[in-house]
């Protein structure tokens, strides 16, 4: 890896730990803070919905600067509320506190995709941000297990304690080896937003954040599904997050393979189909444990393959607005994330049992489905 590169994996990864640890430490959170389950849910829509905001808001305000400011501005807030999410006490307080550990995150990636197609060799950009989210499926493969099983074994609060230190590694990283570069912006903010004024960009987003969703709402309860439906000990969750994480680095190389040798529309169309027929699979053969296995990694692949193609769909569509696409397709996919965590926590509210958010899952994953047949229709000349 380019040495430059280095902060924006670093801080992928504490970005990417920080997102999907509470998912795995969601019983553990709800009887800390005396809440049930489906409540602690919320705290993952709550971290979502400030993904969403902080995203288009950010950038807006901050690509006047130069990038490694807006880098270090956004750090320095990722430390801090993830240092306060490791010491309330209150399920409201905590859920505002998630929503602004949250702010950072899409403009994070915004400004670093960009960051580093500058600093790519010629022909190289997509290899440079593959790097960059080197971290974030690294998190998924080694750091969200680990500090699953520290939380199990300590507290909770431990794991919200080691996203905070890799925050603070990414700031020095960024300070010794991210070079100066001026400001990214080479459109008026008038020009970046214009895109956004179309059905297309909106459609993009709408495939993105409800087929995205339909793996949230089998990821955001994959902790009871796994103790409560396929009887696994809690003791071993932290092995099924590293099986999970697996599945997400085979299917961040798997998105890529099938963008680059079809339409990425079409692409994303064949894994929402997977997708769906996954889910239920979860739904109904989650008591076979080896069969649930199987389906958490099939599941974890899918969730990463989906992303590649609609990213490309995006980025391909808004050519002079690079950086705001990228971070509003981070917005979508928090926006899938949050409506996941939601709707798939509604079965549960009713008593019914934890398969029933894959079900869910399912579902919204259809709906991705028909508007991305409905894209292909429209605008199969261009992508």
């Amino acid at each position: 890896m380019d040495k430059r590169i280095f902060p924006l994996a670093l801080g992928a990864l504490g970005i990417g730990t920080t997102e999907f640890v509470i998912m795995g430490l969601l019983p553990d959170v709800a009887k800390s803070l005396n809440i049930s389950i489906p409540q602690a849910g919320h705290l993952i829509s709550s971290y979502a919905f400030g993904v969403v905001v902080g995203a288009p808001v950010l950038i807006a305000y901050a690509a006047k600067f130069p990038p490694k400011k807006i880098l270090a501005f956004l750090m320095i807030a990722f430390v801090i509320f993830n240092a306060l999410s490791a010491l309330v006490n209150d399920y409201y307080t905590m859920m505002v506190v998630r929503f602004f550990s949250g702010l950072p995150h899409g403009a994070f990636f915004g400004v670093g995709t960009v960051v580093a197609t500058r600093l790519a060799k010629p022909g190289k950009q997509a290899q440079s941000i593959a790097m960059m989210f080197t971290g974030l499926t690294l998190a998924n493969l080694a750091m969200v297990p680990f500090v699953t099983w520290l939380g199990h074994q300590l507290s909770w609060r431990y794991a919200f304690g080691v996203v905070s230190v890799l925050g603070l590694l990414t700031l020095i990283s960024l300070k010794f080896l991210l070079p100066y570069m001026d400001s990214l912006r080479t459109t008026t903010l008038r020009d970046e937003l214009e895109f956004f004024k179309s059905a297309k960009a909106w459609h993009i987003i709408a495939i993105t954040g409800i087929g995205f969703g339909g793996l949230f709402a089998w990821f955001s309860y994959i902790t009871p599904l796994m103790t409560n439906v396929s009887r696994f000990e809690t003791d071993f969750i932290a092995y099924i997050m590293v099986l999970a994480g697996a599945g997400m680095v085979v299917g961040n190389f798997l998105g890529g393979i099938m963008a680059d040798k079809m339409r990425p529309a079409l692409a994303a169309a064949i894994l929402l189909s997977a997708m769906i027929l996954a889910l239920i699979g979860v739904f109904f053969f989650s008591e076979n444990q080896s069969v649930s296995l199987v389906l958490t990694f099939v599941c974890g692949a899918l969730s990463m393959a989906v992303g590649t193609p609609v990213n490309i769909i995006m980025l391909r569509s808004a050519k002079n607005s690079e950086m705001m696409a990228a971070a509003f397709m981070q917005a979508a996919f928090n926006v899938g994330n949050s409506l996941g965590a939601f709707f798939g926590g509604l079965p549960l509210e009713f008593g019914l049992s934890y398969n029933y958010p894959s079900l869910v899952g399912a579902g919204l994953a259809g709906i991705g489905l028909l508007l991305c047949i409905a894209f292909i229709r429209k605008y199969k000349p261009v992508i």
